[in-house]
């Protein structure tokens, strides 16, 4: 949630910096609950000092022992305005919440303006895609020749956009998920974390807007439950409404869990294979940092996540989301992309975020600075990696002419020293 102030302050910057993203701030709206706010407040004001004269002046009355019953009356129902002036200011304090929960962040000055992907800028390129002397097969055919990748049969079971996985790509799945997570546990100094797989409306709310995504989520019927679609919603929540020492940060977890979306809105798109599925693996990076430490912070665990990609030696590059481009809570976002020969392109594999004090806002997770001083944190927040999606360019990319798939070195002795997965029988 952005700070109130800044509206307040200067309202018609802010506007301009939200239009950059492609977002319309309605200035009248703000206008309107702001003048409705400061007229309850000065009423509320102007009253409690009226109220707190008269019964002063009723103190010295009866100090005097003079008859103060015609003040005491007049302060009785001044009793009963001023509740209802409460009322009206907590309303339209309300309101002007709900104003400020469906607003998206400010980007950062770094952040390249632009309307679409189109317009991200690559920052860096790692690896040359292999060169193959065969037609080279997508996962879904590399994954179906290996008889571990079952679409039907999970289709069968929940319908489109799952799948079901089997013999040794199902052991590779879990292999990489191990990888990953002890890479960032004994190499990156993370701390492993087992969270909860739902969660409550507030704390979805506290790191995106509900209201504005609830589509997106699975939600349990009869509860005030969702499904997660990342890690990073229990995860981040782990510090809301909470007050952290300096001498406690930084934070740095990761977590290793399935993540649920609705895909709303993508009919149509990556409908073949496990690029876009209901239901996938992560293993999610979060810290939780001092603002002096974000940007840091953010360009830490990018490389963290990139480290994964280079110990796998899957050629992948990184771009900057342009304005246009970015997720609503984001002040700088980082994609990784990862070369899928299947495809020939480039895909999303993991996209790192600073937020800055945006998410912390909506949690109101804060800490003490060394000065005594309570200020809000800033979290941040990546995959490191999306693990269905790195099975997707493992099988890509280490195909072999015979449909074997070559088992990564650095996944090896989670394989129990297997070099390559062959075709079933």
């Amino acid at each position: 949630m952005l700070d109130i102030q800044l509206l307040r302050s200067d309202l018609a910057a802010v506007a301009k910096r939200l239009a950059d993203r492609g977002f319309t701030l309605d200035a009248a709206a703000f206008e309107a609950l702001e003048a409705e706010r400061k007229k309850v407040q000065t009423d509320t004001q102007e009253l409690q000092a009226k109220r707190n004269a008269l019964s002063k002046q009723i103190g010295q009355m009866k100090a005097k022992k003079e008859d103060a019953s015609a003040l005491m009356a007049e302060v009785n129902a001044q009793a009963e305005q001023l509740k209802a002036l409460e009322q009206q200011l907590a309303d339209v304090q309300q309101r002007l919440n709900e104003y400020l929960m469906v607003i998206p962040n400010l980007p950062q000055a770094s952040v390249p303006f632009g309307k679409s992907a189109d317009d991200n800028p690559e920052v860096r390129r790692v690896g040359e895609p292999r060169q193959f002397d065969f037609t080279v097969k997508d996962h879904v055919d590399a994954g179906a020749a290996l008889g571990g990748l079952d679409f039907d049969t999970a289709g069968k079971i929940a319908g489109a956009r799952f799948s079901v996985l089997k013999g040794g790509v199902a052991r590779l799945h879990r292999a990489i998920a191990q990888c990953m997570l002890d890479t960032h546990t004994s190499e990156h100094g993370y701390t492993e974390v087992y969270a909860p797989y739902m969660v409550s409306g507030d704390c979805a709310n506290g790191v995106s807007s509900l209201a504005k995504f609830k589509e997106d989520l699975f939600k349990i019927e009869g509860r005030d439950l969702y499904l997660i679609p990342t890690a990073e919603y229990p995860v981040t929540n782990f510090v809301r409404n909470q007050i952290l020492t300096f001498k406690e940060l930084p934070l740095k977890f990761a977590c290793h869990s399935p993540c649920f979306r609705s895909e709303a809105g993508s009919y149509g798109k990556d409908t073949r294979g496990m690029i876009r599925q209901h239901q996938f693996d992560k293993v999610e990076l979060v810290q939780i940092v001092t603002p002096e430490n974000s940007g840091a912070a953010h360009e830490e665990l990018t490389a963290h996540a990139e480290t994964i990609l280079k110990k796998l030696e899957l050629p992948f590059r990184t771009v900057t989301l342009c304005t246009g481009d970015m997720g609503f809570s984001s002040a700088k976002t980082y994609d990784i992309e990862v070369w899928l020969p299947g495809q020939s392109a480039y895909r999303e594999i993991s996209s790192c975020s600073n937020f800055e004090a945006f998410q912390a806002r909506r949690m109101q997770a804060r800490y003490r600075t060394a000065q005594g001083k309570t200020e809000l944190l800033h979290t941040i927040n990546g995959s490191g990696l999306a693990v269905g999606r790195t099975l997707v360019a493992i099988l890509e990319n280490y195909q072999n002419a015979d449909g074997s798939v070559a088992v990564p070195a650095a996944l090896q002795p989670y394989m129990g020293g297997l070099k390559a997965i062959v075709p079933m029988a």
